[in-house]
C-alpha cells in the first residue's frame, strides 16, 4: 500500500484510527455484543478521546458491515474497502488513497451469508446491500404531543423528518435532553411502529370483544409494543411478563414514566407462562435471530450460526403454542419478529393455523428502502 503525504492530517489520523480498530476486530470472537466488547476495550484503553472512541468503532462496523464478502483480503484492507462503500462520493484525496490500497472494484455480494433461507417478499439483493448503511433512528410520537415534539425539535436546529407520528433523525441523534422519552415519544423503529397498522386494521373487530380488552404482553421485554397497544387501546387490562425478573424491574420504571399504571406483570418463561385467565389479544414479539436488524449489529454477519435458526424456531413454536392456550374462543394473537428467515415466519404461522388459528393479516415489513428494520407481523384469530 503506497503512502501518502503526510501533509494531509485527516487521513493520517484515518491510519491511526485504522491501525486501532483492525487490532480490535481481530481480537472479537463474537461472544458478546460487539457494543459491550468495544465498550469494555475502550475502557481498558483510556488514552481515546470521545472522538476517537466514535471513529474507531465507526470503522470496526464498516469491516462488519461487508459480512463475508471479500475473503482474501486482509483485515486492513477489508476494513478501508467498507469505509470506501459507506458513503457515494469521496474528495480527490481520499479516491487517491483508496486507488493506493489495491481494493477490489466488485461490489461486495456475499454480504448476508444465508439468502435462500430468507421469507418471500423480501428482495434479496437490495436487503443484503441495505447492510452497508447505519439505519436512522425513529421515534413515535405518543397521542396529544405531536405539535410539542415537532416544536421542540425545531427550537434544538435538529435535523428531523416527521410523517404523522413517526420521527426520523440521523442514527447517534442525542434527544434525551429536549424531548422526554417514553411521554412524549418511544424509542421505536419504523417498523416496530407500523406493526401497530395490523391492530388499527382490524381495531373494530378486537373492540368487539368489549369496551375494555384483556391483552397479555408475554414476551414483554423493555415494553415497547405494550406501550403501543395502550396507544391503540387505551382502555385496555394489560399484562406484561418476561422471563428476565431485571427486564420486568426496567419495564415498570418506563411505564412509570409512560403514565401507565393499571397492570399486571409477572416473572415467566412465556413458554410455560401460566397467567391464570384468558384473553383477547395476545402480543407474541419472540425470541428470534434479530436478523432483520443486523444492519444494527453486522458483527452478526460473521458470527451468528445458522443453527441458531433451529433453536429460535424451535422456541416460538413452544411459546405461541403455549400462549394460545391462554385466547378467549375469537381471541387473537399478534405475532412478531424482526427475523428474515422463513422458518422464524411463515413457517411458525403455518404450525398456528394447524393448531385452529386463521391470519386474519399477515406482513413482510420491509426496511431496506427505508433505513430501518426488517420485521415480519401476523395477526391471527382462534376460530
Amino acid at each position: 500500500m503506497q503512502h501518502l503525504p503526510s501533509s494531509i492530517p485527516h487521513i493520517n489520523r484515518f491510519r491511526s484510527h485504522l491501525n486501532t480498530a483492525v487490532s480490535i476486530v481481530e481480537l472479537y470472537k463474537g461472544e458478546v455484543p460487539f457494543v459491550h466488547f468495544i465498550k469494555k476495550y475502550f475502557s481498558a484503553h483510556k488514552k481515546f478521546g470521545s472522538k476517537d472512541r466514535r471513529e474507531i468503532t465507526a470503522l470496526c462496523y464498516c469491516f462488519f458491515r461487508l459480512g463475508r464478502s471479500y475473503p482474501w483480503l486482509s483485515a486492513e484492507q477489508k476494513m478501508i474497502k467498507g469505509y470506501q462503500l459507506s458513503k457515494e462520493v469521496w474528495p480527490a484525496e481520499w479516491t487517491d488513497f483508496f486507488a493506493a490500497c489495491n481494493l477490489p472494484g466488485e461490489p461486495p455480494r456475499d454480504i448476508f451469508p444465508f439468502k435462500s433461507d430468507i421469507s418471500t417478499g423480501i428482495d434479496r439483493e437490495a436487503f443484503e446491500q441495505s447492510h452497508l448503511i447505519q439505519p436512522d433512528l425513529f421515534l413515535r410520537i405518543r397521542p396529544g404531543y405531536e405539535q410539542a415534539v415537532a416544536t421542540k425539535l425545531r427550537s434544538a436546529n435538529i435535523d428531523f423528518e416527521i410523517a404523522g407520528k413517526m420521527v426520523r433523525l440521523p442514527n447517534g441523534t442525542k434527544t434525551v435532553d429536549i424531548i422526554t422519552v417514553n411521554k412524549e415519544v418511544v424509542v421505536q423503529d419504523l417498523n416496530s411502529q407500523n406493526v401497530g397498522m395490523l391492530l388499527q386494521e382490524s381495531r373494530s373487530q378486537i373492540l368487539n370483544s368489549g369496551p375494555a380488552i384483556d391483552v397479555w404482553d408475554c414476551c414483554a421485554a423493555s415494553g415497547g409494543k405494550s406501550i403501543l397497544v395502550k396507544d391503540i387501546f387505551p382502555h385496555i387490562l394489560l399484562t406484561v411478563s418476561d422471563i428476565r425478573p431485571s427486564i420486568i424491574f426496567n419495564l415498570k420504571t418506563r411505564f412509570a414514566a409512560a403514565g401507565i399504571k393499571n397492570y399486571s406483570a409477572f416473572v415467566a418463561d412465556a413458554a410455560t407462562a401460566s397467567p391464570r385467565k384468558r384473553f383477547d389479544l395476545i402480543i407474541a414479539d419472540v425470541p428470534c435471530s434479530g436478523s432483520g436488524t443486523w444492519a444494527r449489529t453486522p458483527e452478526q454477519l460473521s458470527f451468528f450460526e445458522e443453527t441458531r435458526v433451529d433453536d429460535y424456531a424451535v422456541l416460538q413454536g413452544t411459546i405461541v403454542t403455549n400462549a394460545i392456550r391462554y385466547l378467549k374462543p375469537g381471541g387473537y394473537l399478534l405475532y412478531i419478529t424482526c427475523s428474515v428467515f422463513q422458518k422464524e415466519n411463515e413457517q411458525r404461522v403455518g404450525e398456528l393455523q394447524e393448531k385452529g388459528m386463521q391470519v386474519v393479516q399477515q406482513e413482510i415489513l420491509t426496511g431496506y428502502s427505508n433505513k430501518a428494520d426488517t420485521m415480519f407481523a401476523a395477526l391471527l384469530r382462534l376460530c
